[in-house]
C-alpha cells in the first residue's frame, strides 16, 4: 500500500494511464535574426493563449468559474510585460526563444519558491505549467490527449498541472494520482469540483506503477494499491459501491430543510467567488451565500473597479438568491493575495502585515467605494457585511462608523438601501479568538474562518509540508477556540457561522453541532453531503462525543474518536 494526501473523496478503481514528461530539452543558440525569432516566440504565446481561454470557457461551462479562472491566470501571466518583456528583451540580446523563455521563468520559479505563503509557491506550479506548454510549442512535441483516454483510467503522474487536470473528461477518469501537490492545490481544486476521487503526494507512484496495471484509490484516506489482491480488490469494490449509493441517495435531501436528528434548525450557505458562481449554489441546493469573496472584482482588472462596477456586481449574485442571505465580506489582500496595481509594500511576513481589515482602514477611500456599493446592493436582497481578520474591536468599530456615515449619507441622497444592515467579523486570528466575547459585543454575527484560524493557532504555514502535521483544526488548541468563540456569541444573542473548509468535515460537523454552530457555510458541491451528515446527529449524541473529545490531549486521540464515531 501506497499513502498519500486525500484531496478528493471517493473510491478509485482503474486501469494506470501514465502521463510520463516529455524531454524538452534544447540546444542553445545564437540568433542572428531577433525579430524573426520573437515573431516566432509571440506565435507561440498567442497559441498558448487561444488554447488556454478555449480551455477555460470549455471549464466554465463544465465545472465553474473559479476553476476556469484558474486557467485565464495562466494566459494572463505569460501576457504580463513582466514575464514576456524581458524575455523579448533576451531575444534582442540574441538568446533563442526557448533560452529565453526557460531563463525568465525559471528566475520567477526561483523567486516563488523562496516565498513562505502558500499561494505565492502555487504560482511555482502554474509557471512551470505555462513554461513547459509553450516549450512544448517551440519544440513542436505534440500534448498528450488526455480527453480521449478510455473510460475507467487511473491518471497518474508526477504533477497534473491545472492545463492538464482541465481536459479531463469526467465519464473516463475514474481517479488521479500525482507525485506532488496537495489539498489547496490548483489540480486538487478541479479535482473537486469534478468529483473525482483523487490522492496526490504518493512518493514514487509514477515509477512503482506501469500503463494499464490496476490500481485501487481511496480519495478520503489517501490509501492506494497496486495490482491489489482479489480480497482487497473485493472490499473496495464494495466500498465504491457503497460510496455510490451515499451519493446517490443525497438527491432525498434536495429542497429539505437542513435539520439535525432532533429537528434543530441550521442554516447551509454557500462559499461563492463571482456573482455567476450564486447560480451554481442555487443549482446544488444552499439556503444562502455564507462567503462572498470580492477579491475577483480587483484581482480581474488593471485599475481599481468603480463603484458602480462593484455595485452590479454584488446586485446580480443578491437578486440570484432572490431573498435569501448573503453575506459580503470586504476586500481581503495582501497575504497570499497579490495585487499588482495597488502597489502593496514587499513585506518579510505578508500575513502578519498590512492586509484585509488593515489594508481598507489605511486605505479609506477604497474602503468607503467598496461599502457604498455593497449597502447600495442592499436594497436588492438580505445583505450582510463580514469583515476579515478582525483583530481588535477599534477595528470593527471603525467599519460600522463608515458603514454608518454611508447609510446616513444615502438617507440625505435618497439612495435606497437596508437601513438595518448587519456588520459582522470573521474569527480567523487568535487575537480575535480571545477576545471574542469584547468582539461579540460589538458584531451583529461571527463567521469562523478554520482555515486561517487554524494557521494563526497553531503558528504553522498550511503550505509549507515540514509543519504540515501540525495544521488540523482538530488541535485540541482549536477546538477550544472554536468552542470559545461560540458560546461568547450566544451570551451576546448573536449567531455564529462557520466558513471554513472544516464546516463540510464529517468529523468536525457532530462537534459543530455541540458547540451550537448556527450556519454552515460550504463549497456548493458539499451542500448535499453535509445537509446528510447533520441530519444523522442529535444533539445529545454530539454532546456526549464532544465531552469525551474535549478531554483528550492530542489531534491525533481525536480524530481517532471521531473517526470511530463517524456517521455517512
Amino acid at each position: 500500500m501506497y499513502k498519500g494526501i486525500a484531496v478528493s473523496r471517493g473510491i478509485g478503481i482503474g486501469s494506470v494511464c501514465r502521463i510520463v514528461k516529455h524531454d524538452l530539452s534544447f540546444e542553445p543558440r545564437r540568433i542572428e535574426d531577433t525579430e524573426a525569432e520573437k515573431e516566432r516566440f509571440h506565435k507561440a504565446i498567442d497559441a498558448f493563449v487561444d488554447e488556454t481561454n478555449a480551455m477555460a470557457e470549455d471549464v466554465r461551462k463544465r465545472i465553474g468559474v473559479k476553476e476556469a479562472e484558474i486557467l485565464r491566470g495562466h494566459a494572463v501571466m505569460i501576457s504580463d510585460p513582466a514575464m514576456s518583456g524581458e524575455m523579448d528583451k533576451m531575444i534582442d540580446q540574441g538568446q533563442c526563444a526557448e533560452a529565453a523563455l526557460s531563463a525568465v521563468c525559471d528566475m520567477f520559479i526561483g523567486m516563488f519558491s523562496r516565498m513562505d505563503d502558500d499561494n505565492m509557491r502555487q504560482r511555482v506550479s502554474d509557471i512551470a505549467d505555462v513554461k513547459t506548454s509553450i516549450l512544448k510549442k517551440l519544440l513542436g512535441i505534440e500534448e498528450i490527449d488526455i480527453k480521449n483516454v478510455a473510460p475507467g483510467t487511473v491518471l497518474v503522474s508526477s504533477d497534473l498541472t491545472p492545463s492538464m487536470t482541465s481536459q479531463i473528461v469526467k465519464e473516463n477518469v475514474t481517479g488521479i494520482l500525482t507525485e506532488t501537490g496537495g489539498k489547496t492545490s490548483h489540480s486538487a481544486i478541479l479535482a473537486r469540483a469534478l468529483e473525482i476521487p483523487a490522492v496526490l503526494s504518493v512518493p514514487g507512484i509514477v515509477d512503482a506503477v506501469k500503463d494499464r496495471d490496476t490500481v485501487i484509490l481511496d480519495g478520503t484516506e489517501g490509501e492506494v494499491f497496486v495490482n491489489p489482491e482479489g480480497d482487497v480488490l473485493s472490499k473496495y469494490m464494495l466500498k465504491r459501491e457503497e460510496f455510490i449509493r451515499r451519493q446517490a441517495e443525497l438527491k432525498n435531501y434536495v429542497g429539505k430543510e437542513t435539520l439535525t436528528a432532533d429537528g434543530d434548525r441550521v442554516e447551509l450557505f454557500c462559499n461563492i467567488g463571482t456573482p455567476r458562481d450564486a447560480k451554481k449554489a442555487l443549482k446544488c441546493d444552499g439556503e444562502g451565500i455564507g462567503l462572498f469573496r470580492t477579491e475577483f472584482l480587483f484581482m480581474d482588472n488593471t485599475r481599481l473597479p468603480s463603484e458602480d462596477e462593484q455595485f452590479e456586481a454584488y446586485r446580480e449574485a443578491v437578486e440570484t438568491m432572490a431573498g435569501r442571505p448573503v453575506i459580503i465580506r470586504t476586500l481581503d489582500i495582501g497575504g497570499d493575495k497579490d495585487i499588482p496595481y495597488l502597489g502593496l509594500k514587499k513585506e518579510d511576513n505578508p500575513f502578519l502585515g498590512f492586509r484585509a481589515v488593515r489594508y481598507c482602514l489605511g486605505n479609506e477611500d477604497i474602503c468607503r467605494t467598496q461599502l457604498r456599493a455593497i449597502i447600495r446592493s442592499s436594497a436588492f436582497g438580505k445583505v450582510r457585511i463580514m469583515v476579515p481578520l478582525v483583530t481588535t474591536v477599534d477595528e470593527i468599530r471603525s467599519i460600522k462608523r463608515l458603514v454608518s456615515d454611508i447609510k446616513e449619507d444615502f438617507v440625505k441622497e435618497g439612495i435606497d438601501h437596508d437601513t438595518d444592515l448587519e456588520v459582522g467579523c470573521m474569527i480567523e486570528t487568535a487575537s480575535a479568538s480571545l477576545i471574542a466575547d469584547l468582539l461579540a459585543a460589538e458584531a451583529d454575527f461571527f463567521s469562523i474562518g478554520t482555515n486561517d484560524l487554524t494557521q494563526y493557532t497553531m503558528s504553522v504555514d498550511r503550505g509549507n509540508p515540514s509543519v504540515a502535521y501540525l495544521y488540523s483544526p482538530f488541535q485540541p488548541s482549536v477546538l477550544r477556540s472554536i468552542r470559545y468563540i461560540t458560546e461568547c456569541a450566544h451570551r451576546a444573542g448573536i449567531p455564529v457561522g462557520m466558513c471554513g473548509e472544516a464546516a463540510a468535515d464529517p468529523l468536525m460537523i457532530p462537534l459543530l453541532i455541540a458547540f451550537g454552530l448556527d450556519e454552515y457555510s460550504v463549497n456548493p458541491v458539499l451542500v448535499l453531503t453535509a445537509r446528510s451528515i447533520i441530519s444523522k446527529w442529535s444533539k445529545k449524541e454530539a454532546d456526549e462525543l464532544a465531552r469525551r473529545v474535549m478531554e483528550l490531549s492530542t489531534e491525533e486521540e481525536i480524530t481517532a474518536v471521531l473517526r470511530e464515531a463517524m456517521k455517512e
